[in-house]
C-alpha cells in the first residue's frame, strides 16, 4: 500500500534531534536474543511496505525523544518531519495480581528460574511456565496490542510505531525485566517474591526433614518391626545339634560322655 498522498507535501527527511534515543545495531536484524525477537516478530508480522525499513532507520538515526515503560504501555515522543514530535503509544494487557501470583509460585517452584531471573535472563521455558498458568508473555499477534500514533499515516503500524518497537526490542536485549514491566510486574516486586517464596519452601523443607546430628542416637536403632524381622531370619537349626553330630569318644569323664558334658554350653550360646 503506498503511502497517502498528503506525505508528499513534507519533507522526505525526519528533523535531526540533538540526543535522541537511538538503537546500537546499524544493519541487519535489531533483536539479538530469543525474547526480545518473539516480541519483534509480532511487529515484522503485521507490518507492511517500507514502513519498518524507514522505522529502522528512525530508531537508528535516534529520531525517538523521549520513551517510558510501565505496566501495560510504552509511551514515546518521535520526531518526524513535521515540527511537532508525534505521540506514540503501544498497550498491552497486564495480568492481575491473582495471575502473577500463580506465574511467581510455579517459577519459584523450580530453582533454576530463580537462579536465572536473578542473574538478569530470561529463562528459555518461560513461555511454558506462563502458558501452564493460563497467560501468554508475550503478544501472539495485533490483537494483542493496541498501537495509536499522533501522525496523519492511518497504516498501523507506521514507521513512529516501528522505530519505537525497534528501540523496545534493544532495551529487552538488555533488560528482560521489561518485558515483565509491560506484563505488570517490575524487577524488584517479581525478584523480592521469589525470593519470599523460595524461601517459604527451604523453611517447610527443613521442618519436615531433620538434621542428621540431631537424630544420630536413634539413626541405626532398630524399630519393633526390625527387630520381630531379625528373629523371624534367625536359623531354626537346635545350637546343640552339632554334638549330635561327633563320632563317640572312647572315653568318658566321670561316666559322662563328652558331647552331653559340652550340650549345656552349646544350648546357652543359642540363647
Amino acid at each position: 500500500m503506498p503511502d497517502p498522498w498528503w506525505m508528499d507535501a513534507v519533507p522526505a527527511r525526519p528533523r535531526k534531534v540533538e540526543g535522541g534515543i537511538q538503537i546500537n545495531s546499524t544493519r541487519g536484524k535489531v533483536a539479538r536474543t530469543w525474547w526480545s525477537g518473539r516480541f519483534i516478530a509480532v511487529l515484522e508480522s503485521i507490518g507492511v511496505g517500507g514502513r519498518m525499513a524507514r522505522g529502522r532507520n528512525y530508531a537508528r538515526a535516534g529520531q525517538i525523544i523521549s520513551l517510558d515503560v510501565s505496566a501495560g504501555s510504552a509511551v514515546a515522543q518521535v520526531q518526524g518531519t513535521r515540527p511537532r514530535p508525534y505521540k506514540v503509544r503501544i498497550g498491552i494487557p497486564t495480568l492481575g495480581k491473582a495471575e502473577w501470583a500463580a506465574v511467581a509460585q510455579a517459577l519459584a517452584e523450580d530453582a533454576s528460574y530463580t537462579a536465572a531471573l536473578l542473574n538478569g535472563e530470561m529463562p528459555r521455558d518461560i513461555e511454558a511456565v506462563f502458558e501452564a498458568a493460563g497467560f501468554a508473555l508475550f503478544p501472539a499477534s495485533d490483537r494483542d496490542l493496541s498501537m495509536d500514533c499522533t501522525c496523519p499515516d492511518v497504516q498501523v503500524p507506521c514507521k513512529h510505531l516501528a522505530a519505537v518497537f525497534y528501540v523496545l526490542a534493544e532495551r529487552f536485549d538488555a533488560d528482560p525485566f521489561e518485558i515483565l514491566a509491560l506484563r505488570g510486574r517490575d524487577r524488584e516486586t517479581l525478584l523480592d517474591d521469589l525470593r519470599a517464596r523460595r524461601a517459604a519452601a527451604d523453611t517447610v523443607h527443613s521442618t519436615e526433614t531433620p538434621a542428621l546430628a540431631d537424630v544420630l542416637d536413634s539413626f541405626f536403632t532398630m524399630g519393633p518391626q526390625a527387630a520381630e524381622a531379625d528373629l523371624l531370619s534367625r536359623p531354626q537349626t537346635p545350637s546343640d545339634a552339632l554334638l549330635d553330630q561327633l563320632p563317640t569318644f572312647a572315653i568318658t569323664v566321670r561316666g559322662e560322655r563328652v558331647a552331653e558334658l559340652l550340650r549345656p554350653a552349646y544350648q546357652a550360646l543359642g540363647e
